[in-house]
């Protein structure tokens, strides 16, 4: 059965999702949705998201939304390789780590709050509120990293978990928005281990521009 993501190729959340089809070894078809467009307005896309937002993932006859749902849904289903810890607490942890970004940090800065920013307080305004949100959220992520399963390589363990598939995508969207994140030491460890895998690499946003791919 045809595995199809509807994404827009610069959302972190479509991007989280992307990472994990690609460590899961999931192939798909993918749908472009230009947010900046309105595309997920369209009476089409709001037919399968009513929030108007990306992803959606359309897997095992379902439709599914919310990048982290999404990913609990194929850890359960497709449990190898895994994307959380064996034990619970392990788990929870990686969860953690995951919402810190995609429940806290996110959701201040994604499109829609950041145009009602603009609309209040003008372009300046907008940029400070997201760079402040993003460096404080980033600060507070580098110390939820100094528990016992880090290693130095990824959030949690040897391997990639959800929490990678989160934090990646921030720091490009970070980056893109002139954060320096590079002076915090574990932060940049995961993230220079995780640019040097092939599944991080052909997932990067730049990858799929213009829908190029």
């Amino acid at each position: 059965m045809t595995v199809t993501l509807y994404d827009y190729w610069r959302s972190s959340s479509a991007y989280r999702v992307r990472l994990a089809l690609a460590l899961k070894g999931i192939s798909y078809d993918r749908v472009s949705v230009d947010l900046t467009a309105g595309e997920q307005l369209s009476p089409e896309h709001l037919a399968l998201h009513p929030q108007g937002l990306v992803p959606v993932l359309k897997i095992d006859g379902l439709v599914l939304v919310q990048s982290l749902a999404i990913i609990e849904y194929l850890e359960e289903t497709r449990p190898e390789p895994a994307l959380l810890p064996h034990d619970a607490g392990g788990r929870a942890h990686v969860r953690a780590l995951a919402e810190a970004i995609a429940c806290e940090i996110h959701p201040v800065s994604n499109l829609r709050v950041l145009v009602q920013v603009e609309a209040v307080g003008g372009k300046d305004a907008r940029a400070a509120w997201n760079k402040d949100n993003i460096a404080r959220g980033l600060a507070a992520f580098e110390k939820l990293l100094d528990h016992p399963g880090f290693e130095g390589l990824f959030c949690y363990g040897g391997m990639p978990s959800m929490a990678d598939c989160v934090l990646v995508p921030q720091l490009y969207n970070a980056t893109r928005w002139g954060i320096d994140w590079k002076h915090l030491p574990r932060i940049a460890a995961v993230a220079k281990t995780c640019a040097e895998l092939p599944t991080f690499k052909a997932t990067s946003p730049e990858q799929f521009r213009s829908g190029s791919k």
